[in-house]
């Protein structure tokens, strides 16, 4: 793969919830963008000739690891790993969340900071919660980010 190629999306899908993967489902074959879900188990994915499904073996962040071997600078990768957010971005490739929102390095590395504190204190057995359940403005907000990029994509032919 060279850098002249278009850029193709990577998905992080063991933890992707199903309405984002539906969005991507129809958001690749309609601009006609190469799309890969990885994740260390079986899923379903439409037949279409822009959609692949990779089943890494399984262990602490193998699917994460089989990306970044894969990724290229005009690359999207779809993620909630926060150190993969990370690692993606120090490539030069574009991460962003399945809630939309577009990882650089700054807030990664606060988002970082917070996971490690928020660890912490799960460790020292306070009940932190978790993330809100996805909402429909959560899913627009991946679908306009997901269609910014792919028609800078189809635009240029290297997405920014």
């Amino acid at each position: 793969m060279t850098d002249e190629r278009a850029g193709q999306v990577w998905v992080d899908a063991d933890a992707c919830p199903v309405p984002i993967k539906e969005i991507l489902f129809r958001a690749a074959t309609r601009s006609q963008c190469m799309t890969t879900l990885l994740a260390n188990h079986g899923m379903a994915v439409p037949p279409s000739p822009y959609l692949s499904f990779v089943q890494v073996p399984s262990g602490f962040d193998v699917a994460d690891s089989e990306i970044l071997k894969r990724l290229e600078p005009c690359d999207l990768v779809i993620t909630q790993d926060i150190p993969l957010a990370a690692e993606v971005v120090e490539r030069g490739a574009l991460a962003i969340s399945p809630r939309g929102e577009r990882y650089t390095a700054e807030n990664a590395r606060a988002r970082l900071a917070v996971r490690d504190f928020m660890t912490e204190l799960r460790d020292s057995g306070v009940q932190t919660g978790g993330p809100a359940p996805l909402d429909n403005a959560d899913k627009q907000r991946f679908a306009n980010a997901l269609d910014s990029w792919l028609a800078k994509r189809s635009q240029t032919g290297t997405p920014a």
